[in-house]
């Protein structure tokens, strides 16, 4: 199992909006589940997605979306922006389960579990030096940013993890390590 984390320090944390961009810049989290669940012609069903929202009226909201279990999910923005609306606003929606739990809090559990966990920083070792299996944890930021206190906490429990000089959008990060386990882990 494959699991990518998003920290989305801006992400309104209710499904009072009118649209993804104008609640926190949710349509990063879009983009980030897209890239994480969905491949051409099916979703991958051994990726974990988590989204840790920071954002108004009460910070923090964790979304959890399972690729094994989720149903009735099109890749369109516009779907997803009903998804993530309704299940702000306490409906549910099979494989997706949202409750208050906090970044640190989510990362001690992974630990427990025994996962390789990944900080994505251009200051890390490149992804290629790294032998790649199964259970590892993926951490980004938004278009913001990781908190520092929050990687730094983070770093305890793993390493840093480099895509190159360059820097990336988080889903484009996310879609550069599912290519490369698709290589390796599952070709």
């Amino acid at each position: 199992m494959q699991e990518f984390v998003l920290y989305s320090r801006t992400g309104q944390t209710e499904g009072n909006f009118k649209s993804l961009i104008n609640a926190g810049r949710l349509d990063i989290v879009y983009q980030c589940i897209l890239m994480a669940l969905f491949k051409s012609g099916a979703h991958r069903r051994d990726v974990v997605f988590h989204a840790i929202l920071g954002g108004a009226p009460k910070p923090p909201v964790h979304i959890a979306i399972s690729g094994n279990d989720l149903r009735d999910a099109r890749i369109d923005e516009r779907s997803w922006e009903g998804i993530l609306r309704n299940v702000l606003n306490g409906k549910e929606h099979e494989g997706i389960t949202l409750d208050r739990k906090p970044l640190q809090q989510l990362i001690l559990e992974k630990n427990e579990s025994r996962c390789k966990i990944f900080v994505l920083n251009k200051k890390g070792d490149v992804l290629e030096s790294h032998t790649l299996s199964e259970n590892n944890v993926f951490v980004l930021g938004d278009h913001i940013g990781l908190p520092k206190k929050d990687e730094k906490f983070i770093l305890r429990y793993g390493a840093r993890l480099s895509l190159g000089k360059e820097k990336y959008l988080a889903a484009s990060c996310i879609d550069i390590i599912n290519y490369r386990l698709d290589l390796t882990v599952n070709p």
